[in-house]
């Protein structure tokens, strides 16, 4: 499995089910479970499964607040294309699990067997 590595309050916010858009700068064309890392912390904190990626022009971006969960919208927009990572099934550990950070790892991690509870 891999591992998505997010802001601490981006992953708080997927973990517990209230963003299910994660917005990028690039398309992913990875599909399943994915981990959950919240940056900065060498731990695994839950789930996702990751079901589509799709194009994410301003007016979509606009109207889409409660999935993307972004409230102050200027300036937010700044990828010449974003994409729309959607998210379903969540689920939060209740103890985050460890895992061994490769050095330059900014938006993937491979975790192994161990470091996905």
């Amino acid at each position: 499995m891999q591992g998505l590595v997010i802001k601490p309050y981006w992953a708080n916010k997927i973990l517990s089910g209230e963003k299910t858009w994660e917005i990028r700068g690039s398309r992913t064309h990875k599909r399943g479970k994915i981990g959950i890392i919240s940056s900065g912390t060498s731990r695994v904190w839950g789930t996702v499964d990751l079901v589509d990626c799709i194009p994410c022009p301003v007016g979509i971006f606009n109207t889409n607040r409660d999935k993307h969960r972004i409230e102050d919208l200027s300036g937010a927009f700044h990828y010449n294309q974003a994409w729309a990572w959607v998210l379903e099934n969540p689920v939060k550990y209740d103890e985050p699990v460890p895992y061994n950070h490769p050095q330059g790892a900014v938006i993937w991690v491979n975790l192994r067997e161990g470091e996905q509870s």
